[in-house]
């Protein structure tokens, strides 16, 4: 294999803000994919709890981005930080930290999340006008957050109904419209100081301290600006909101509230909200006689438009987190083409989620799209793969500490473990003999065949620990094949992989996955497949239907639309509810599937997966299905 074009930067495509990259590899063998060497820290990963699979641990060291929803937002769209404020999509950086969300559908709660990559290029572009005004620049891709769940900006080729997107009259969910900081005029000035330095002055907050003492050289030795004037303008007012919520203002349990003892300061301060449309609540303090307490209504959504009319300095007092989003709704109002390409910016999140021109806006963190990654030539132009060439090693630390228990690990279930590149890189013995010397049982799914090169490693582990495999050969149509899978193994190379692993003595059980609807699923074939697998020596197999994921669905469906259009119309029927197949057809398949897999042997213990693969617990189960495209 040859490998050009090595280097750690200078022009060549990198993932931006990568921790620990070595350097970015290009070669002729694997066109239009850049292999990001990093260093790791970790690589051993906890499978979540709730799952469903049956095993707690994975090792992947290859992770690689999908090109199916990767770059969204126009570069101005401002994005909410941690501190309240706001800041141009284009001008974020790596490290810095805004706000995601945590919770499920529309019910959800602003967190704190730091911004792990950052990057842009050039996608076909939408406006996006909601009925308040606001209009966004986005790709098609991109996913908002409505009362019904996630939706793209469009609809996808397959089918305008194929997956969830905008329409006029689609309900957002966010923390409503955001509001321009003020400019700090002399009058925003004079306004600051006044509400701050007859709220408590100096000694209270250090961050209100360190604004004042930048703006007291303003005015010289003149102290006016404590005064209220008889007639303040909106500047002035801004200002003035900012430093008394500064100095006598807090916000906790969704309330925002300001208590004052001066009349004139909370009348001023009550008639600085009611000039920009605040809806309050005025109160008195039965044990302060004197003192009277301003409460702001609406919730979260006017809290933030408070922080963004005013920009208070205190930072602690400008949190929001945890503060509970959903009451505010803006609807679409029309979705238009704008019919060139715009530089359209991503990033990605510790949640997966940021705020964008207030509405939670989806990033490239959470795609399922491309898991199993076969670097099809010419294809996938703009593939990132990460490369953790240290994964043996840091492995090897991580399984001697003490906290280690030797639970179960599955490879494959994520990104194919002996994809071609481990042809070159060689990281699986290392992996495969630092799980066995800490007596750690592990299995394989993979529908690589660079995994005979370590069959003799699996044949003298499995002495000591348990170890089982797993390939994936969704048909034999060797034509059918190519034209689904370009670039992978053929049908006949894995089959004899099965093969060699059964003759050195390892379980190999085989996922037939995905069966395609009208395509590899009458009888004749899956008889033939079966057969074949029986003859091979498959220990089981498992097969179950395809399932279109967003992004894959597209291009499936565009696949789909070119090689066999009659089918089309049969398929959104079939996929007309979401991601899986109907009930009924997988129910029919199921009755297909079983008297087959009993006739040659080969049914599982759990026979016939109608939603997904389940292999017994020492074969490990695969979290994804392995991708056709």
């Amino acid at each position: 294999m040859r490998w050009d074009r090595q280097r750690a930067g200078e022009g060549e495509p990198a993932l931006p803000g990568l921790e620990g990259l070595v350097r970015s590899v290009r070669s002729p063998e694997f066109d239009g994919v850049t292999f990001h060497e990093v260093h790791a820290r970790s690589v051993l990963n906890k499978v979540p709890a709730g799952s469903g699979v049956p095993f707690g641990w994975t090792v992947n060291p290859y992770r690689g981005c999908s090109h199916a929803c990767t770059y969204c937002l126009e570069g101005g769209t401002r994005i909410l930080l941690a501190d309240g404020r706001t800041k141009a999509l284009a001008e974020l950086k790596v490290g810095e930290e805004i706000y995601g969300t945590r919770g499920h559908g529309a019910s959800r709660r602003l967190v704190p999340t730091r911004v792990l990559a950052h990057w842009t290029t050039l996608r076909d572009a939408y406006r996006v006008t909601l009925e308040d005004g606001t209009r966004l620049v986005a790709g098609g891709d991109h996913r908002f957050l409505t009362a019904k769940g996630w939706k793209h900006v469009t609809g996808s080729k397959f089918g305008a109904a194929q997956r969830p997107h905008l329409e006029p009259g689609t309900e957002l969910i966010g923390v409503g419209r955001f509001e321009p900081t003020p400019d700090e005029t002399l009058g925003y000035r004079a306004g600051y100081l006044c509400g701050m330095l007859r709220s408590g002055g100096f000694a209270a907050e250090t961050d209100a301290a360190a604004r004042a003492l930048g703006y007291l050289p303003d005015f010289g030795a003149s102290v006016a600006f404590l005064q209220v004037p008889a007639e303040p303008d909106a500047h002035w007012q801004r200002g003035f909101l900012a430093g008394v919520f500064d100095l006598a203002g807090g916000y906790g349990r969704g309330q925002l509230a300001v208590a004052h003892d001066e009349p004139e300061i909370a009348d001023a301060f009550v008639a600085a909200l009611a000039r920009f449309g605040f809806a309050h609540q005025l109160d008195e303090v039965p044990k302060f006689p004197t003192r009277q307490e301003i409460r702001l209504l609406g919730g979260v959504g006017e809290v933030l438009r408070f922080l963004h009319v005013s920009n208070p300095a205190v930072g602690w007092k400008r949190s929001l987190d945890g503060a509970v989003i959903g009451a505010s709704r803006r609807r679409v109002a029309a979705i238009e083409p704008l019919g060139l390409q715009l530089p359209l910016y991503d990033i990605t999140t510790g949640t997966g989620d940021f705020v964008a021109d207030g509405m939670v806006s989806h990033n490239c963190f959470a795609r399922n799209t491309h898991t199993y990654l076969d670097f099809d030539a010419g294809r996938d132009f703009d593939t990132q793969v990460v490369v953790k060439i240290n994964a043996p090693q840091v492995l090897a630390a991580q399984l001697k500490k003490p906290s280690w228990r030797r639970e179960h690990v599955a490879m494959g279930t994520n990104t194919d473990p002996y994809q071609r590149a481990e042809g070159r890189y060689r990281l699986m013995p290392g992996i495969i003999t630092a799980l066995a010397r800490s007596g750690t049982p592990l299995s394989v799914l993979t529908k690589g065949t660079v995994l005979a090169r370590d069959l003799p490693l699996l044949q003298d582990v499995a002495r000591d620990v348990p170890v089982s495999l797993a390939v994936s050969i969704a048909l034999l149509d060797d034509e059918l094949q190519h034209r689904l899978e370009p670039g992978t193994p053929s049908p006949r190379a894995r089959l004899e992989l099965v093969r060699k692993a059964r003759e050195a003595g390892l379980p190999c059980s085989v996922l037939v996955a995905p069966v395609l609807p009208y395509l590899t699923d009458s009888p004749e074939a899956l008889d033939a497949l079966f057969a074949r697998l029986a003859d091979a020596g498959a220990s089981s197999v498992t097969a179950f239907a395809l399932h279109l994921r967003p992004g894959a669905r597209e291009w499936f469906g565009r696949w789909l639309a070119g090689a066999y259009p009659a089918l089309v119309p049969r398929y959104r029927e079939l996929y007309a509810r979401g991601s899986y197949v109907r009930k009924e057809y997988r129910e029919q398949l199921a009755e297909r599937v079983g008297p087959l897999l009993r006739r040659h042997g080969l049914a599982p213990q759990a026979g016939f997966a109608s939603r997904g693969p389940q292999l017994p617990a020492a074969e490990a189960a695969p979290v994804e299905q392995l991708r056709l495209l």
